[in-house]
């Protein structure tokens, strides 16, 4: 039997290996680590110090999907809602295609869709949104789904969602904070972004709630003594404050942004560049027109709000006029105030413009709708004015009864699909005709010295006519004034 050695030869052997300063350090590691001069003489293997010095796995911290059951798992992690909207006007149809619209936002918010109800009343109820007997059948509904939030069809005041709160006892959101959401996921531009964070201080101001210490008193400042004097801020108060600081400050953020897109739109003007706006509900398919208009390679998503930073590109006429395009944000029904307002400045865009091009999904099941919605937007932001086409989209998935009505309806249509390139010629041709045309016609004989003149002809008139002789080029355009008057010296004796 082989003897092992006593523990003050241990110290000994450690005093000896080890200098003054680390002894303690090695006391200690002689607790996990292995050492054959010190443990080569204990009793047995010692298994249990090897597995304390070994590496433990630490359970749960892995974001990999390893099996088929992580995915489901992570698929129940998803946020599961309910739907509630109140039925005060129009037919059972408008409100379930209201209710339908509010579930493919809450899927495009990343929410899981469990069930969906809607109430006839002839107003909200000012206390529950939906009245108190409703909210104890709607905290049925909750507990039977297993749902962890209610979203309104509508815009909940502070109390109503206080309320409702109280009697579901799980979170309840409105169609408003819903939208905010959605916008903050895919705002991208840091103009986008601001404009988000503003609507959404903007709603949640109103809405802030405390308790236990966010509504006690804070000390007084200033040189007070002892207790100091006054009762100072509460702590929602503060809240509230700096609040409206930043949304002071994000206002100006905005508004220097807006300085920056101006002096764009002054070039384009100085330039004479004609403006044409695509406007439209939101997943009418605006984006994909604007990529088969101009190539500009625009994110395409069948969500809604897929994408919310405008885009400006430049394209064509088949005539060779140039025109610049511009997507805007899409529209909704029911569009918050706060957005309207936060967006304003993006949506001068549709008012600044020379032409509309207000695109409908002709495969919805009421595009009537879809149209009066967004009118009253264009309404708002002062865009009455605009002349405007109608471009029916999906033309290819549309039912060729809609198409005849809309069109029968709308004097100024054309039905396209942006998927299928249908209709897209004349549509260019429609665009052509309806820009804006220079004011002044000229014919002038430009020498080959001076090509630059005959590209500026090209970029900002209307070429009617080119000739190319010995003494230089023959030109027949319809231009601006300005340049009207940089040809003037070269207009033919006999003309």
């Amino acid at each position: 039997m082989t003897s092992s050695s006593s523990p003050s030869q241990d110290t000994k052997r450690l005093a000896h290996a080890y200098p003054e300063g680390l002894r303690a350090d090695a006391l200690m590691e002689e607790d996990v680590a292995w050492s054959h001069e010190i443990d080569g003489e204990r009793d047995g293997d010692q298994f249990d110090r090897s597995e304390r010095a070994a590496l433990r796995r630490v359970v749960g911290l892995s974001t990999e999907l390893e099996d088929v059951t992580e995915v489901e798992y992570r698929q129940l992690r998803l946020e599961r809602v309910v739907l509630v909207g109140v039925w005060t006007t129009g037919t059972a149809q408008d409100a379930e295609n209201s209710l339908a619209e509010l579930a493919a936002l809450a899927e495009t918010a990343g929410a899981l869709v469990l069930d969906g109800v809607i109430q006839r009343r002839d107003k909200p109820d000012a206390a529950t949104y939906i009245g108190s007997g409703k909210a104890a059948e709607l905290r049925d509904i909750v507990l039977e789904t297993g749902a962890d939030t209610v979203i309104c069809d509508g815009e909940l005041s502070p109390g109503q969602l206080i309320q409702l709160e109280d009697v579901v006892k799980v979170k309840v959101i409105d169609r408003t904070a819903l939208i905010l959401d959605i916008f903050a996921q895919h705002a991208k531009s840091r103009e986008g972004k601001a404009q988000v964070a503003l609507a959404q201080m903007q709603y949640m101001l109103p809405r802030l709630r405390g308790w236990g210490q966010s509504l006690s008193r804070q000390m007084g400042g200033g040189r007070g003594g002892l207790a100091t004097r006054g009762p100072g801020e509460t702590k929602i108060e503060t809240d509230r404050r700096r609040i409206r600081e930043k949304m002071a400050k994000m206002r100006r953020e905005i508004a220097d942004m807006k300085t920056g897109r101006e002096v764009k739109r002054q070039e384009r003007r100085r330039n004479k560049v004609p403006s044409v706006a695509i406007a439209g509900y939101t997943n009418a398919g605006k984006s994909s027109l604007l990529n088969r208009l101009t190539g500009a390679g625009v994110l395409v998503e069948n969500a809604l709000f897929a994408t919310l930073d405008p885009t400006v590109r430049r394209a064509e006429t088949p005539g060779g006029r140039l025109y610049t395009l511009a997507d805007t944000v899409g529209f909704v029904r029911h569009l918050p105030h706060h957005l309207v307002e936060a967006f304003r400045s993006t949506m001068e865009e549709v008012g600044d413009s020379d032409l509309i091009l207000h695109v409908v999904d002709g495969s919805h099941p009421n595009p009537e709708e879809q149209l009066a919605a967004v009118r009253e937007v264009i309404r708002d932001v002062g865009a009455t004015d605009v002349p405007e086409i109608v471009v029916i989209n999906k033309a290819d998935a549309a039912d060729p009864l809609v198409l005849q009505r809309l069109m029968r309806v709308e004097k100024r249509s054309i039905a396209v699909s942006a998927r299928t390139g249908q209709g897209i010629a004349e549509l260019l041709a429609r665009i052509d005709d309806e820009l804006p045309r220079p004011a002044v016609e000229v014919v002038a004989l430009v020498p080959y010295t001076h090509g630059k003149l005959v590209a500026r002809a090209h970029a900002e008139g209307e070429v009617l006519s080119e000739e190319h002789t010995a003494e230089g080029t023959l030109l027949k355009v319809r231009v601006h004034e300005e340049l009207a008057a940089d040809l003037a010296p070269y207009t033919p004796v006999s003309a």
